[in-house]
């Protein structure tokens, strides 16, 4: 199912059944008006009671709105996980200036909403079985009744295997019928005059288009704890869209990414695009773990992503800043006390809500 067709379809019935809505709000006012008085109705105690409840909760609401919300891990030099830290021992610095923590919890059964995005272009061919069985061994040990999770492939297209579930089994099914397509690596296809296509940038590997398509039509809506996982060698031929349009649609949905770079080194196909997934995963709180062709590598890389998703720490705070002007926002969190590294991501866009 076309992500882009999943779009299409929403904005139709959106714009028909607003447009029904409006015809019969129009006609239900005209017909049902009050007769006016130029004296104002007297309020009870009661109604004025309830209308300063509305108000506060109404102020409430507001301040709440615009509350910074991280997801965060805490390691040691080792890199092992640090589990029982408290607010206490947290400070908050956004754009150089220290913010006060609102809220904090350290509760790892917080739902968890995860997109899971496997490369099957040519690169792929020769490791796609082991990602189908090591996804399917990971989701059984991750998902907990509350979580969700779906699954996209890309290669020369993008798209949706299985929407939203907590059914493992459903997901299984759908990865089960994964298959190498799309272009070849190099320009390898041939045009209808049998030489190579005429385009410098062949569509064969949509990597950051669909990271994009799953942060902004699938993440950026839902709420709590998210996370993406990558399957790919890194390397992105043809996407529309740049690194930075990725990353920014990741940061926008509050996503973790992380990169699992697979691919069988040894075969014909030599493309690697680490810079570009470092900085995806450092800047949304996430990081890349190499496996190359190794299924017991990439059991491991899936035990560190599970342990980190559920030992994560969350706080929030109220900016000082309170623009909403749509302005990225540099946050750093330090662990008092201790030769610690937070992992979280690097900063935030101040977007108002729709």
């Amino acid at each position: 199912m076309s992500l882009t067709r999943i779009r299409t379809f929403v904005v139709i019935a959106s714009l028909l059944l607003s447009s029904s809505l409006w015809l019969t709000a129009q006609s239900t006012v005209h017909d049902n008006e009050p007769p006016t008085s130029s004296v104002p109705p007297q309020q009870s105690q009661d109604q004025q009671s309830q209308q300063a409840e509305s108000e506060e909760s109404g102020q409430t609401f507001k301040a709440q709105v615009n509350v910074v919300s991280v997801f965060f891990n805490v390691k040691d030099h080792h890199g092992l996980l640090i589990p029982g830290l408290m607010k206490t021992d947290f400070e908050v610095i956004e754009d150089g200036k220290p913010q006060t923590v609102k809220y904090f919890s350290a509760d790892a059964n917080q739902p968890l909403t995860l997109g899971l995005l496997i490369d099957t272009s040519p690169s792929q061919e020769r490791v796609l079985t082991i990602e189908q069985q090591s996804c399917v061994e990971f989701l059984h040990s991750v998902l907990r009744p509350k979580d969700l999770a779906f699954l996209i492939n890309f290669d020369s297209d993008i798209d949706l295997d299985q929407d939203f579930t907590n059914n493992v089994g459903s997901i299984a099914r759908a990865l089960n019928k994964l298959q190498i397509g799309g272009g070849s690596a190099g320009g390898g296809p041939v045009g209808m005059g049998g030489g190579p296509v005429p385009n410098s940038h062949p569509r064969s590997t949509a990597l950051y288009d669909a990271i994009y398509l799953a942060a902004d039509e699938k993440l950026k809506n839902e709420v709590g704890r998210k996370a993406m996982i990558v399957f790919t060698d890194g390397e992105d031929e043809g996407s529309r869209l740049r690194i930075r349009d990725a990353i920014e649609a990741a940061q926008k949905a509050d996503t973790i990414c992380y990169v699992i770079l697979i691919a069988d080194r040894g075969g014909w196909y030599q493309g690697f695009g680490l810079g570009d997934m470092r900085k995806l995963a450092e800047e949304t709180g996430g990081r890349v773990i190499e496996v190359g062709n190794n299924q017991e590598k990439l059991r491991q890389a899936f035990d560190q992503i599970q342990n980190e998703l559920r030992s994560q720490y969350n706080l929030g705070y109220t900016p000082t800043n309170n623009k909403l002007d749509g302005s990225y926002r540099k946050i750093q969190i330090h662990a008092k006390g201790g030769d610690y590294k937070v992992q979280a991501r690097q900063g935030y866009y101040a977007m108002g809500k729709d």
